[in-house]
């Protein structure tokens, strides 16, 4: 049974969602407080956060930071509609998803089981694959550039996992929303290329130009570039 974390300040909705989350076979813990919320997040008992951005103590973007420290656990941020700017914040500190307050709960549910169901898909791997100077391990959930380690985010690896299993495939906003978030690409929804955008800036950029390119109309495109070591038997 998955367990669900909710670090929100909202008693009420605490109950409600972990009445509604233990019909779908979920368990949910609640804490309303920032500074218990990371504790409890780092304890490695969860498999995902569902985090609210104004907490007592500490800020759901200061929990999101000391946690994305040394945790990749998937996050789920809670912001209240208008905060742009704090979404925005949220999703480059590493946050997978937002869900904008007030919302349905059948939403939240929605969102937080496709969360889950990618994290399963994962728990089921292929082997490892290297394209180019990059290597990842869908066991380990691990990557490497050009032997050296990458920290991506459960919904970074997935994206560059995606990539690297087409290069050269032009893959759409819509068909990696699916792919990675699992989710359909809602209107103005522009979380997939935030994660894009903090998947390129780990990548960092070659003298030839950068790794993943965006096709204007179309989406987004990955060019493996060649290992050092290939490079030097050319």
């Amino acid at each position: 049974m998955d367990r669900v974390l909710l670090v929100d300040d909202d008693v009420q909705l605490g109950k409600l969602l972990a009445e509604r989350l233990a019909t779908e076979g979920y368990t949910i813990d609640t804490v309303h407080d920032g500074v218990r919320g990371l504790e409890r997040a780092l304890s490695k008992e969860y498999e995902l956060v569902v985090l609210d951005l104004m907490l007592p103590g500490m800020s759901g973007l200061d929990v999101l930071r000391q946690l994305r420290k040394t945790s990749p656990i998937p996050v789920l941020i809670l912001t209240a509609r208008g905060e742009d700017s704090d979404r925005i914040q949220g999703l480059e500190m590493g946050a997978d998803d937002y869900v904008p307050k007030p919302f349905n709960p059948r939403e939240l549910i929605a969102r937080i089981r496709a969360i889950l169901r990618r994290t399963a898909r994962a728990e089921a791997p292929s082997g490892p694959l290297a394209v180019g100077d990059l290597r990842i391990d869908p066991a380990l959930r691990e990557a490497w550039l050009a032997d050296s380690p990458l920290n991506l985010t459960s919904a970074e690896f997935t994206l560059l996992d995606v990539f690297m299993r087409e290069p050269g495939r032009v893959h759409s906003r819509e068909r990696l929303t699916e792919s990675v978030l699992g989710r359909k690409l809602g209107p103005f929804d522009r979380v997939i290329d935030v994660h894009v955008s903090n998947l390129r800036r780990k990548l960092g950029v070659p003298q030839d130009g950068q790794r993943i390119k965006a096709v204007r109309g179309s989406g987004y495109l990955f060019a493996p570039r060649s290992h050092p070591k290939d490079a030097d038997h050319a």
